[in-house]
């Protein structure tokens, strides 16, 4: 099976730096919207038999020009949300985003089983996203879009593909819209097809004066999680 897993365009909490992980979440801002039309066209040679999307507003907002060219529904899945940022939520100051980082930067390190202070472990996250991917994979498409979210893709895909001699490493920024291409399944593996950390329809389409933490897993802005 082929999953494109694509990121949300932006919204007004990226731009603002706010670690908004809890529903309904905020919608997307104008250049959000106009990155979900361009991912729309950069998609059109793409075979995308369904297409799937978290419950928060932003990834329903991104995917409807795709879905609407289809001619598709798309269909809301728990599991495809974003890492619950727990006591975290709306904060934006460097302790937080900081906070929310090395968290993820924990379970990335290995060890699962920390938890997110005031939300869920890696093992708890891990394991809801696989349910909706295994979800995905029993609807036996050949093809698939998955819209989730920044940090929830790199973890989930950085755990769960097999090692790539060209993949990124996953405290490279993930910008809105970018695109991430596996093939695969649970018992064979997940190769990695490619991986696009711009926007599909062009780096013209970045905001590169948001803060974004969650598209950005690099508190020191060095290029490393820390």
């Amino acid at each position: 099976m082929r999953l494109l897993l694509m990121r949300h365009g932006q919204t007004h909490a990226n731009v603002s730096g706010e670690l908004d992980t809890a529903h309904p979440g905020l919608d997307l801002t104008d250049l959000g919207r106009a990155q979900a039309t361009a991912a729309a066209r950069a998609l059109e040679g793409e075979q995308i038999d369904a297409i799937y999307v978290s419950s928060r507003v932003r990834t329903h907002q991104t995917a409807q020009p795709t879905a609407d060219d289809r001619g598709l529904t798309p269909v809301q899945l728990d599991g495809l949300e974003e890492i619950q940022a727990g006591d975290f939520e709306m904060r934006n100051d460097h302790d937080s985003v900081a906070g929310y980082i090395g968290s993820v930067a924990t379970w990335l390190e290995g060890d699962l089983a920390y938890r997110m202070p005031g939300a869920e472990t890696g093992e708890e996250f891990l394991a809801r996203f696989d349910r909706a991917v295994r979800e995905i994979v029993a609807g036996e498409h050949e093809a698939a879009l998955i819209v989730s979210h920044g940090a929830a893709l790199r973890t989930w895909v950085s755990t769960r593909m097999t090692p790539h001699p060209d993949a990124p490493p996953a405290t490279q920024p993930l910008h809105n819209t970018a695109l991430i291409v596996l093939e695969g399944d649970f018992d064979a593996g997940w190769e990695m097809v490619s991986w696009q950390g711009h926007p599909v329809g062009g780096e013209l389409l970045e905001d590169p004066t948001a803060e974004d933490p969650t598209g950005d897993l690099d508190s020191d802005g060095d290029g490393e999680i820390g």
